[in-house]
């Protein structure tokens, strides 16, 4: 059994019409393995995540303006949702489901979450479709554990992880890793610990080869005790927002290269979807899926 973290709020959200966001993909994602023959049993149900615990790691303003909807206007556009008491159910619900994902993967050696990766949520602010930083909130909750000194979040998501970069900047037990498109939002970069930006239009080949140096490098130079995995697909040639040129199949051969590895090094790792921006929900789906054949949750 591999463990998998769903809840049916995920994809419950009324987005404005031609809205960016494809709300839908994560109920696609979950039925789609559903009829894969993953079992029921499989899926672990999410709570939302404390106000009080994310309160001591992002600004308490920023958290009350924004549950209780009384955000600036302009901050809610950089978020880029309207706002809405089920926007603020579904993201707290989101995040803890990453934050058990890591609970999970501590457990079992690897854990998935069928949402997450809000990577551009900073502390006193968001951008970018996130709200509250995810990533940095479960790279925390590794910590907790006694057995947990280092953790590295290693993002692919096409889009650079700036408010993941900038929350771990002083943290010196979470490294950062962002492997994206040079020219592509955020159009301010951050400093992670390692940025591999790749050029408009990269292929399979030159992307494979930086994943696999820069995992390789972070994980001898770093030599963390578990990690975190933005699996975003908006590096894939399909994508409307991605601007590389990744097959599905190169999308299965990153993931499984990133298991594989933290595998023989007998590091546990925790996966979250990230990014992807077709607005055909059912190909969108598709490449989502790598990520949980790579896995092993079922054989592709």
């Amino acid at each position: 059994m591999i463990p998998l973290v769903f809840h049916p709020i995920y994809s419950q959200l009324e987005l404005p019409e031609r809205h960016r966001f494809p709300i839908e993909k994560y109920q696609g994602i979950y039925d789609a393995l559903i009829a894969q023959g993953v079992p029921p049993s499989w899926f672990s149900i999410p709570e939302k995540v404390s106000l009080s615990g994310i309160k001591q790691v992002f600004n308490p303003d920023y958290v009350d303006q924004l549950v209780l909807g009384t955000l600036d206007p302009k901050a809610m556009r950089r978020i880029g949702f309207p706002w809405s008491e089920q926007l603020i159910a579904r993201t707290l619900t989101a995040v803890g489901g990453t934050v058990l994902t890591a609970q999970l993967a501590l457990q079992s050696g690897k854990a998935l979450n069928l949402t997450g990766g809000y990577h551009h949520a900073f502390a006193n602010y968001g951008s970018g479709f996130c709200m509250l930083n995810d990533l940095y909130l479960a790279a925390l909750t590794m910590l907790q554990d006694t057995q947990i000194d280092k953790v590295l979040v290693f993002d692919c998501d096409v889009h650079q992880g700036d408010g993941t970069a900038k929350l771990a900047e002083n943290n010196p037990k979470v490294m950062t890793v962002s492997i994206h498109g040079e020219k592509n939002f955020p159009h301010r970069k951050q400093v992670s610990d390692l940025d591999f930006p790749l050029p408009k239009g990269t292929e399979d080949e030159l992307y494979l080869d930086t994943v696999d140096c820069a995992l390789n490098l972070a994980i001898n130079s770093f030599q963390p005790d578990a990690v975190i995995f933005d699996a975003g697909v908006d590096i894939h040639n399909d994508d409307d927002l991605g601007h590389l040129a990744i097959s599905t199949q190169g999308v299965f051969q990153r993931d499984q290269l990133v298991f594989n590895l933290c595998e023989q090094k007998g590091l546990p790792i925790a996966a979250v979807i990230g990014g992807g921006y077709q607005r055909n929900i059912a190909a969108l789906v598709e490449v989502h899926k790598q990520l949980f054949g790579a896995a092993g949750v079922f054989r592709i």
